[in-house]
């Protein structure tokens, strides 16, 4: 069969076919792969290589888990055995340790036993692997999209190492797609991919291998059923488009179109309008923007143009990029919306953001002098005799906690930095402060 008829022919996917056969096939998780890493013992084809060790990887969808346990299984030597959580049972658990007690007996054979989606195992589930683990029966790998800290108890974490896989890169992205139109597992140069095409491949994956490896088997295939007979057709955006029922947007994450629409996005919630800010949230979105720098920027948002308008809008943001480091895509641009629209709806102010930068622009023109000695720190032997702490007032022995009293350096005095607008929270804060200030000064 040809790599075309294959290719149409309905047999195993793409991802599947691609899976890398070694370590060194692998993209990204570099911080994994170093020499005498975990990952590289497990995968070193001597039985009892030190530093064989059990582990869990954690990470988001695509980014290599099963590809680095199978890598791991065909480099090894171990016999290896695959479960899924969201099929198995305890009974499946138990079977898969007695057999490997009798392959370590019998053979002196090593089993890995590969669990994916290990946060779908109950508690009871879990306790089962313990004794494999714990004696060694079993080298464990366990998969999961889920923080590990709550999905996995914890006798089975102190027994093992968990490891963090990172989103993949690009470049990363870019190195898988361009291995699979070439490769003979893959495509075997069935089509070739033009720049256009393989940009918007990258760009729909956003960080997900495995997206990316369908959304080219896809193409390809659309290429080849409107390519003609006798030549090799080359996949483009427009067939990407059509086979993943996407509009491409264009969006490149290094270029103009990337700061031009965070721009506008900013720009938007600065400006109250929070239709339009979902607007260019969502482009971000569906053009793959790194949802973790959104997130950079709603928090930025909330000091910079909402401030003490309303104190709550950075705690929302904060919430917002925890939640999304938490729950990661495509949830999370529920929380980023939520964000989105509270930023954009309430009272703004940018008195604390102005308010720093004029004190920092008074520092670097020289605009500084000595702390006045009653603010000095007087806990040291000798200070007291160089007048440090003399004169100072305790503000809590007043019955407003606030006493007449100099804080800034002489040749800053009367300097005003924050000036807080009449707008939301800061209205209130406004004539407090002003009141503040008249005691402070002695009137």
């Amino acid at each position: 069969m040809t790599s075309a008829a294959a290719l149409l022919s309905g047999q195993t996917p793409l991802a599947v076919r691609m899976r890398p056969v070694s370590l060194d096939e692998v993209a990204g998780q570099k911080h994994l792969l170093r020499a005498g890493s975990p990952i590289v013992a497990l995968a070193d084809p001597a039985a009892t290589s030190p530093g064989a060790v059990s582990i869990i990887l954690w990470g988001p969808p695509g980014t290599g888990k099963t590809t680095l346990a199978q890598a791991i299984a065909r480099s090894s030597g171990r016999r290896f055995v695959e479960l899924s959580a969201i099929t198995a049972g305890v009974k499946d658990v138990r079977e898969v340790m007695q057999e490997a007690i009798t392959q370590r007996d019998l053979y002196g054979q090593t089993t890995i036993l590969f669990l994916d989606e290990i946060h779908r195992f109950t508690k009871a589930q879990q306790d089962a692997l313990l004794p494999g683990v714990e004696n060694g029966w079993v080298l464990l790998i366990a998969a999961t999209t889920e923080n590990p800290s709550f999905s996995v108890i914890s006798p089975l974490l102190s027994r093992s190492l968990l490891l963090t896989l990172q989103p993949l890169t690009d470049d990363d992205i870019g190195l898988l797609v361009d291995r699979a139109v070439t490769d003979a597992r893959g495509l075997n140069g069935a089509v070739t991919l033009a720049d256009d095409a393989r940009a918007a491949l990258i760009r729909l994956a956003s960080g997900d291998a495995r997206r990316a490896l369908t959304g080219l088997e896809a193409a390809a295939a659309v290429a080849l059923s409107n390519g003609e007979d006798g030549a090799v057709p080359a996949a483009t955006a427009d067939d990407v488009a059509q086979a993943v029922d996407k509009a491409l947007l264009r969006y490149d994450r290094q270029g103009d179109e990337h700061y031009d629409v965070i721009s506008a996005f900013i720009k938007s919630i600065r400006g109250s309008d929070p239709d339009a800010a979902l607007h260019y949230l969502a482009r971000m979105i569906e053009a793959g923007e790194d949802p973790r720098f959104i997130a950079r920027r709603l928090v930025i948002s909330a000091s910079e143009d909402v401030g003490l308008a309303d104190p709550q809008a950075l705690t929302i943001a904060v919430a917002a990029a925890d939640a999304v480091a938490f729950i990661g895509m495509p949830e999370g641009r529920i929380p980023l919306a939520e964000a989105t629209v509270y930023l954009a709806t309430t009272a703004k102010s940018n008195a604390a953001y102005t308010g720093i930068d004029a004190a920092i622009a008074d520092i670097r023109s020289g605009g500084f002098g000595r702390v006045p000695l009653h603010l000095r720190d007087a806990h040291y032997p000798g200070a007291k005799r160089l007048g440090h702490g003399r004169g100072y007032v305790y503000p809590h022995d007043s019955e407003f906690g606030i006493l007449p009293q100099q804080y800034l350096p002489d040749e800053l005095q009367g300097r005003r930095y924050y000036e807080p607008k009449n707008l939301g929270a800061e209205r209130d804060i406004s004539a407090r402060l002003e009141r503040i200030r008249r005691i402070l000064d002695g009137h």
